[in-house]
């Protein structure tokens, strides 16, 4: 069986190196078109008879392989031909791409209209706000106790006022700012409030490097570019850290363990010590103070910060030597919360004499249900409904006495401390 397959293949390899040695054309070598030679023996053959009977060499076998090899040019040329064009697509469509698109915006279709997204960093906007960080210390009887961030929000002629929140300041004997070219100084509290958790620091003028600028709120739109600069963690190693976000929501009601605020949200990192930085937009204006963060195994990405425009309103009083009063009924209330904390009942435990509650017909016992039409949750909630109202408002309450809801208008007076 070998053998004969070996015999197979030197036929052919003959064959080949006929057809290759052979300069005989096989279809018009002879004047006679009638007749052709063998290319093998060179004897003449009828032009339809393609066998010698000399030799036994089948002509056939010459014409195949031509044909075979004109076929194989043919295909290469089609494969240089497809490779060539291909290429010429490539690189035009390259040529198209670059010269259609730019290097920093991407053009997205969104249904009805284009949005061009353009992002070349926020360097500029951070420098714009930079060195009007400061970090906050809080000293107790020349301890350190806690540190924070706060920011210089204005001037006058003698010194310059940071703003920061309360508890960053709270329970300080002596409270220091240090700057971002390491000079610290003694600070003075010029005014603070606990609700609020704003608070205000004076300090002499010549450490001020730089003021920051004020931004708009109501120019902020969800989506927009936000960025804090503070001091997270450790003063000494993350001082001046800035992180980037976007503005995720306004108007936030949220509630700590003192109160309810009105605030922004967003995801900028805001970390422990960040307290009292500013968080501003895209164009380096604050637009808010870092305020706090929920901390939850299950959620992340949610930072929140007072507007600065609630957070001015408290300050200019402070520097301006007014005090923050807000409107008052005269109660003493607490939360009755059910065993398995589902309910929370907000109960007036006494009624002040001649105070607005009790010329309503407020009594002790009685169950607070809502504030005008606004249903409250706790006393945290009424504190925050309540002092929505402006000083002189007529507001009605809703309580629940004997188990029936009765509806008691009530005139807002002013005292600074009770509600």
């Amino acid at each position: 069986m070998e053998k004969e397959m070996e015999e197979k293949e030197n036929k052919e390899q003959k064959e080949e190196e006929i057809v290759k040695d052979s300069k005989i054309n096989v279809d018009n070598n002879n004047d006679n078109n009638d007749q052709i030679r063998c290319v093998k023996c060179g004897s003449l053959l009828n032009k339809d008879n393609k066998f010698c009977v000399n030799c036994g060499f089948d002509q056939n076998t010459v014409i195949k392989k031509k044909k075979r090899e004109k076929n194989k040019g043919i295909k290469s040329y089609h494969i240089i031909i497809s490779c060539v064009i291909t290429l010429f697509i490539s690189v035009f469509s390259t040529i198209l791409i670059l010269y259609f698109i730019d290097d920093n915006s991407i053009n997205i279709d969104t249904s009805n209209k284009n949005v061009t997204i353009t992002d070349t960093g926020i360097a500029d906007a951070v420098e714009k706000v930079y060195d009007s960080v400061v970090v906050i210390e809080n000293h107790v009887n020349n301890r350190l106790y806690a540190t924070g961030s706060g920011f210089v929000y204005k001037t006058d002629d003698k010194y310059g006022y940071i703003l920061t929140n309360y508890h960053v300041i709270q329970n300080a004997t002596e409270v220091y700012a240090q700057f971002t070219d390491d000079e610290k100084a003694q600070v003075e509290v010029v005014g603070s409030d606990d609700y609020s958790d704003i608070a205000v620091l004076r300090v002499d003028k010549k450490y001020v490097k730089q003021v920051a600028i004020i931004g708009d709120n109501d120019e902020m739109r969800v989506g927009d570019t936000t960025f804090a600069v503070g001091t997270p963690l450790d003063s000494s190693t993350y001082s001046w850290t800035v992180t980037r976000g976007i503005l995720s929501g306004k108007d936030r009601l949220v509630s700590d363990s003192n109160s309810y605020m009105t605030v922004l949200q967003t995801d900028t990192p805001i970390n422990s010590g960040n307290s009292g930085g500013p968080l501003c937009n895209a164009n380096g204006e604050v637009i808010g103070i870092t305020n706090m963060k929920l901390a939850s195994d299950e959620i992340e990405g949610m930072g929140f910060a007072i507007p600065i425009e609630t957070a001015i309103e408290y300050a200019d009083k402070f520097v301006e030597g007014e005090d923050v009063r807000r409107p008052y009924i005269g109660v003493a209330i607490y939360d009755n919360t059910s065993f398995f904390g589902t309910e929370t009942q907000i109960v007036v435990e006494s009624v002040e004499k001649d105070s607005p509650a009790e010329d309503s017909g407020m009594r002790a016992g009685d169950i607070i249900s809502k504030v005008n039409d606004e249903t409250v949750e706790n006393s945290s909630h009424f504190k925050y409904e309540l002092y929505s109202y402006d000083i002189g408002d007529e507001v009605e309450i809703t309580v629940i006495r004997n188990g029936k809801e009765q509806t008691l208008k009530i005139k807002l007076a002013s005292n600074a401390e009770d509600a």
